[in-house]
């Protein structure tokens, strides 16, 4: 079954998230990903997340369609106009990519090419519009499409520091729902008496809700997310659990494996995030019964 049918029919799914390389071998990225085939239901493929420049999602993408995966790449307005996302929108859909998400592009300040200059050329918002337009037969000139796509696109929600960011946060999801989002993605849920509060006004956005599980990795990982993002929700009890471990590192995965098995009961969908550890995807989904 489809991600797009696993959604509409109210089916869990289960997404892994996997970078493209930085350069063109791409026989990590498809070893990872032939090893969770048939396990999660669509591979999510950042594009130059943290502006790192990689490989464009674009590319992984089409390559995770021809090994029979299904892939969903991110969309981001920092670094193409529109005239650029709506030609490689058409492209990806004329290829085989038929899931998008879109994403809000980090700050380049961050880059490894600081240097670079920032497009912006549309928001989030207006990039749903967007899609919305060409999948209704025009690009945004008004000028009619030989052959009009159909997306499945998602949207996602910033962390918030606090109840009026989260309202705001809430707001800004509200409105790309009612854009054109088809699901929304939550940051990493690492408590879940934390989240749900939160869950009980996201499910009032009428969307299917995917919440990201985050591999940790390691005790300086878990106390820099908790010092940095205290709303996160890691706690010292977690930290400890890291720390007293025997191994720290499966400890790491067992945590992970957990929270996205307590999700299954609450939200849609779960998507993991192992940031450069993709080679422990399957020991998550092991830890999950998944």
């Amino acid at each position: 079954m489809s991600f797009q049918k696993r959604l509409s029919s109210g089916e869990f799914v289960v997404l892994a998230e996997i970078n493209t390389p930085k350069g063109v071998d791409t026989s990590q990225l498809l070893g990872t990903a032939l090893k969770i085939k048939g396990r999660v239901d669509a591979v999510v493929v950042p594009d130059m997340d943290n502006g790192i420049m990689r490989m464009s999602a674009f590319a992984g993408g089409v390559l995770m369609q021809q090994q029979g995966i299904e892939a969903i790449i991110h969309v981001y307005c920092r670094d193409r106009n529109r005239l650029a996302l709506q030609g490689d929108m058409l492209a990806a859909h004329a290829l085989g990519i038929h899931n998008l998400l879109v994403v809000c592009g980090e700050d380049i300040a961050s880059s490894d090419h600081h240097n670079a200059k920032s497009v912006n050329d549309l928001d989030e918002l207006g990039l749903l519009k967007a899609i919305r337009t060409l999948e209704g037969g025009t690009d945004l000139a008004g000028l009619e499409l030989a052959g009009i796509p159909n997306f499945t696109t998602g949207c996602t929600l910033s962390s918030c520091a606090d109840d009026e960011a989260f309202q705001a946060e809430l707001q800004r999801a509200r409105e790309k729902v009612q854009a054109g989002a088809r699901y929304v993605v939550t940051p990493p849920v690492f408590d879940l008496v934390r989240f749900e509060p939160m869950l009980d006004h996201l499910k009032g956005l009428g969307a299917p809700i995917i919440s990201t599980v985050f591999l940790l990795k390691s005790v300086g990982v878990a106390r820099y997310i908790a010092t940095n993002e205290p709303s996160s929700g890691i706690d010292e009890d977690l930290i400890q659990r890291i720390r007293k471990a025997p191994d720290r590192e499966m400890e790491c995965v067992k945590i992970a494996g957990e929270m996205a098995a307590a999700l299954k009961q609450r939200v849609q969908g779960v998507k993991i995030v192992t940031l450069g550890w993709e080679h422990k995807l399957p020991s998550i989904l092991d830890c999950a019964g998944l």
